[in-house]
């Protein structure tokens, strides 16, 4: 899914009616010269394979009101209706379409039925991200009844595609595809939004990440990830340190400074233009909370691993940035970095925990098996940072235990 900047009413210009990429064909020796240096306008799409696969309705009734939607809006918007295809899908029940306009430019649709997906709080902060001057879809037409959605299209390449695409010659195991200069300028940019969405924040403008969440989201471990997928029963002990950890981890969290919260903030999430230049989606749970949640995300990604000195580069540029910002006067976080990036562990470690606990349901209660390939990733991140901290050891031994290790 992605969206322009510009009109509201415009379509974004020069896209492919392809809605899939072919990573694995992709040269970027090819792309760029030797000589290149990190300037994001000189950044190009990866190729792409023609792929239209035929869209599934479950329910012919809301199939036969997305035909009646779409001839409307084809007809206002002048979009070419034999050109709709699958776009993507997400974690949720949502989908995403694309469909050719006028002169070979495209737009996204969004089709998310209203007993499962609330598409208010997209349609809101779409406009938060927007009036910052962010790059974020602009909703065209929104049926809000039905759960239709036209918007505004970044392109068809994420993040995560891009640093994916292999170079001629493969890099040693864990290091990004993407030629290094790439990959850190375009994890630079990413941080450069982050800052400016963390800067446009406004109290009491979204919901907050307060004791409450925080505590559900933990409480997904040990419900779906512990006893659901590995089948164990904490004993009381067990039961007594994960406790005391959830209690320190929430501490921790809430003390830190309050900013807009993307809440998914990675490569999977940011689009890269033809010029190079990132666009953000999926952002419709975002919260006011920790600043140190989206840069925790960021470098601790879902489905890629970095090697720890970048993670450490690249963090130690966004908190050089934020605190010149103002967004770091917290304690001593400004003059020093150890202790910021205690407080980014720390944060990081309760999106470890929650995403263990999503993924396992994701499995067990929505049939989307495919998420539980990453959980060794989450668990390695969980297990190195609860190993870093005296006050979390009860937690490594704990998750030692359920691993069987």
């Amino acid at each position: 899914m992605g969206a322009a900047s510009g009109s509201r009413k415009v379509l974004s210009k020069g896209r492919s009616p392809d809605c899939r990429t072919n990573n694995a064909t992709y040269n970027w020796n090819e792309h760029y010269p030797t000589d290149w240096r990190p300037s994001l306008t000189t950044l190009k799409s990866p190729m792409l394979t023609p792929s239209t696969p035929a869209i599934h309705w479950d329910d012919p009734t809301r199939e036969a009101a997305f035909g009646d939607w779409l001839a409307h809006v084809a007809t206002t918007h002048h979009l070419d209706t034999s050109s709709l295809c699958i776009a993507s899908a997400d974690a949720s029940f949502r989908r995403y379409f694309r469909i050719l306009g006028p002169a070979q430019s495209s737009a996204i649709i969004m089709d998310a039925p209203p007993d499962k997906e609330n598409s208010e709080p997209f349609v809101r902060i779409a406009k938060l991200l927007t009036d910052a001057n962010l790059p974020a879809p602009h909703v065209l037409a929104w049926d809000e009844a039905q759960g239709f959605m036209l918007l505004t299209d970044l392109g068809q390449h994420t993040l995560l595609d891009v640093l994916r695409t292999p170079e001629a010659n493969a890099p040693v195991a864990g290091a990004p595809f993407a030629e290094p200069r790439v990959a850190r300028a375009l994890m630079e940019a990413a941080v450069d939004l982050l800052i400016q969405w963390q800067l446009a924040s406004k109290p009491h403008t979204l919901p907050p990440y307060d004791d409450a969440l925080l505590r559900r989201e933990l409480q997904l471990f040990p419900d779906w990830y512990v006893q659901q997928h590995k089948g164990i029963t904490l004993d009381a002990g067990q039961q007594a340190a994960l406790t005391l950890s959830f209690e320190r981890i929430i501490a921790t969290n809430l003390d830190a400074p309050q900013v807009f919260v993307h809440r998914d903030y990675m490569p999977r999430n940011l689009l890269v233009d033809r010029s190079g230049s990132l666009g953000i989606v999926d952002f419709q749970d975002a919260v006011m909370g920790p600043v140190t949640y989206d840069i925790a995300s960021l470098m601790r990604d879902a489905f890629w691993t970095w090697d720890d000195d970048f993670v450490m580069d690249i963090t130690i540029r966004y908190w050089e940035r934020a605190r010149k910002k103002g967004l770091l006067n917290h304690a001593d976080w400004a003059t020093d970095f150890g202790a910021f990036f205690k407080a980014v562990e720390w944060m990081g470690l309760q999106r470890h925990l929650k995403i263990l606990g999503i993924f396992a349901r994701l499995t067990l209660r929505d049939g989307k098996p495919k998420y539980l390939a990453d959980t060794p990733r989450f668990i390695q991140y969980v297990r190195a940072t609860a190993s870093r901290y005296i006050e979390l050891k009860p937690l490594a031994r704990l998750i030692d235990q359920i691993e069987g290790a």
